[in-house]
């Protein structure tokens, strides 16, 4: 290296030429970096991770009464809407600051996606007790970052789906040799690049972000990606049916039947991914996409369902079901729901799959809906054995997808205020109505009826030999709140009650029991997703307050700690080593506090359970439901009308079969 000259003015020159070189090397080294795909491991900004895990972690204080001994004795302590007496102070005063609450949930999310982004950026999987990412396949297919983009740009995190964004055009790619299940990757993976397509477009102020990221506007990243996974994907559905196969083979778009069940592919699962596939054909143009899931939909229908309920396995390569087991919880769930979601996408257009869920709703209600023995909860049961086989007390929490749906279902979306005055109101919608805000309160009791206020898997009831069902019991329930019910009639308390029974009463504790192996607890979104449409639906503040108990309880019991260092506040020249809240977990066993923790979170905790808590402290105009859809996984879809392009390419075999009453 020269050395500096005795000359004045060439020992300028020289410094000037030392500086700029320095310059010019941290510019390049900056270029580099941002560049480097190590830069993506920082999926918020620090300030802001660190606000969020200091706002949760004095929130999470806040709830722990009594520390590791609280079991919980004061179940019995319920305020007036069944829940338990809460301890913030605006709920005391009578004053609560939702969008504060909201806050909070941001919080939860913020601080398990740095945790994610640190430890396990790009893998599909996240440990957060042993702090590591996995890969359901060689490379990943980003499975957490493509879920949960779209609860980012809802919460407007303009910094995480910027880096997303990024990952996405850089290093997401389907061309791979491996295999992947056919629904789960649709669901989660083509409908959250759908729905970030449909928010960054119809919403350009959530989460907006600057024009010259990789894959920036212009350039349509979301479907392209999209359209690439979809044309893969189709694979799956040449089979001799037309029903898909379980799985599908990425690089060959060779679909592969499943291990178990003689081969069977899932009820659910085949009918389940119709709102993603018509939603980008109407994107693209390519009737392709919509006539090859619009040809499963008459499959199923072809076997003549009884009582408009379907078995839980349908083989594929026949289109015929297997077996007679008949449930709403797994495997059988989300075909109910995407019944009615298909009517509403297409601005109920679409009569046929409206027809096809009544017939189902009927069906439920006259096969399956039944009551516990002491308290009258509503509970949906199973029949493992077909129709005419006996009833099951097993009702998993998946089914409590159910009350948001029915409500959804009876209202199109509306404000009930709204819907009851509509022309096509009827006493049977309020029927509707009031199931659902049972069925409702009975999900909320698989809550309260346990020590960490989280529901197991599966809870099992208590019935009456033989079982109560609803057919037995609904003229009391007519006459009780009303056969007859105006238009004008408004949707208060006083007029159509949340029966306070079951929680004032400790009998009500007898009717539910959870057996060892369902103590689980898997941050599931369902009961909170049918919170979100009933408060949307009802106006009713009640659903919020039972969200906000579970939410509290899941900051409580599935946070995980670390121990940190920080300065002491008493003392500012020392440091003392506190626990402090990293990330959040799934649960073994729901009955013990503290509750012993499983090392996975799971994508829909942040693709689902926060989204429908935010939603739930939201304002109800903030993606209202009148205008969107959700499919399985939370993700928002726009409603629009068939066109000139699309219609329904199939007429029913059985178009006036009923229940026989």
């Amino acid at each position: 290296m020269m050395g500096l000259s005795h000359n004045p003015q060439r020992r300028r020159q020289q410094l000037a030429i030392r500086i700029g070189l320095v310059l010019c090397v941290l510019l390049l080294w900056r270029w580099v970096s941002s560049r480097d795909d190590s830069a993506l491991d920082r999926a918020q900004e620090p300030v802001k991770g660190e606000l969020a895990k200091d706002r949760i972690d004095s929130f999470a204080d806040s709830q722990i009464d009594g520390g590791d001994g609280d079991k919980r004795k004061n179940n019995n302590n319920k305020d007036k809407d069944g829940g338990r007496e809460s301890q913030d102070e605006g709920d005391k005063k009578g004053v609560v600051d939702w969008a504060d609450r909201r806050e909070r949930v941001k919080d939860a999310f913020l601080v398990s996606w740095e945790a994610y982004a640190q430890d396990a950026w790009g893998h599909d999987i996240y440990h957060p007790l042993s702090r590591r990412g996995e890969d359901m396949i060689k490379d990943g297919m980003g499975w957490i970052i493509v879920d949960a983009l779209d609860t980012m740009m809802i919460m407007n995190l303009s910094t995480p789906v910027q880096y997303a964004r990024n990952w996405i055009h850089s290093s997401l790619s389907y061309d791979t040799n491996h295999d992947v299940n056919t629904f789960e990757t649709t669901i989660r993976m083509l409908g959250g690049l759908l729905s970030a397509h449909y928010l960054s477009t119809t919403y350009p102020d959530l989460a907006p972000i600057t024009e010259d990221d990789e894959g920036a506007p212009g350039e349509d990243l979301y479907i392209e990606k999209a359209t690439d996974l979809a044309d893969r994907l189709l694979g799956a559905f040449e089979s001799g049916s037309g029903v898909p196969y379980a799985s599908i083979n990425l690089n060959t778009s060779q679909g592969i039947p499943s291990h178990e069940d003689a081969g069977s592919s899932s009820t659910a699962e085949a009918t389940s991914v119709q709102l993603e596939f018509k939603y980008l054909a109407k994107l693209t143009g390519e009737t392709n996409y919509w006539e090859t899931v619009e040809k499963v939909m008459q499959v199923v229908e072809r076997n003549g369902a009884e009582g408009g309920l379907v078995p839980i396995f349908i083989q594929a390569s026949t289109g015929k079901f297997y077996r007679n087991n008949i449930r709403l919880g797994s495997r059988g769930d989300s075909y109910y729901e995407y019944l009615i979601k298909q009517y509403l996408q297409t601005n109920k257009e679409e009569p046929i799959y409206l027809d096809m869920w009544e017939e189902a709703l009927a069906g439920i209600r006259k096969y399956l809906v039944t009551y516990s023995k002491k308290a009258s909860l509503t509970v949906i049961g199973e029949r493992p054995s077909g129709l005419e086989g006996e009833l099951s007390p097993k009702m998993d929490h998946l089914v409590c997808f159910l009350p948001g749906t029915i409500a959804l279902g009876a209202t199109g979306g509306l404000p009930i205020t709204q819907a009851r005055k509509q022309p096509d109101w009827s006493n049977k919608k309020e029927e509707e109505i009031l199931l659902a805000r049972e069925l409702m309160k009975t999900c909320w009791a698989t809550y309260l009826y346990t020590e960490t206020g989280l529901a197991g898997e599966i809870t099992h009831f208590e019935l009456d030999d033989p079982p109560r069902m609803e057919r037995d019991v609904l003229p009391q329930h007519l006459k009780k709140h009303g056969k007859k019910m105006p238009q004008s009639r408004s949707s208060s308390s006083k007029e159509l009650p949340l029966i306070s029974k079951p929680f004032t009463d400790p009998a009500w504790r007898d009717d539910l029991y959870v057996k060892s192996a369902d103590r689980h607890n898997l941050q599931r979104p369902e009961t909170v997703e049918s919170l979100f449409y009933m408060y949307r639906i009802m106006e009713d503040d009640t659903y919020r307050h039972w969200g906000w108990e579970m939410f509290r309880s899941f900051i409580k019991h599935t946070a995980v700690s670390e121990q940190v260092t920080i300065p002491d506040p008493s003392d500012g020249r020392r440091v003392k080593t506190v626990d402090r809240i990293y990330a959040f977990t799934s649960l073994d066993n729901v009955r013990s506090v503290p509750a012993k923790q499983r090392d996975n979170m799971e994508s829909f905790w942040l693709a689902e359970t926060l989204k429908y808590f935010y939603l739930l402290f939201s304002e109800r105009d903030f993606l209202p439901l009148e205008e969107t859809v959700f499919n399985t996984e939370a993700h928002i879809f726009p409603r629009f009308g068939l066109g000139k392009l699309f219609k329904t390419g199939w007429e029913r075999e059985f178009p006036n079969w009923r229940s026989k009453e």
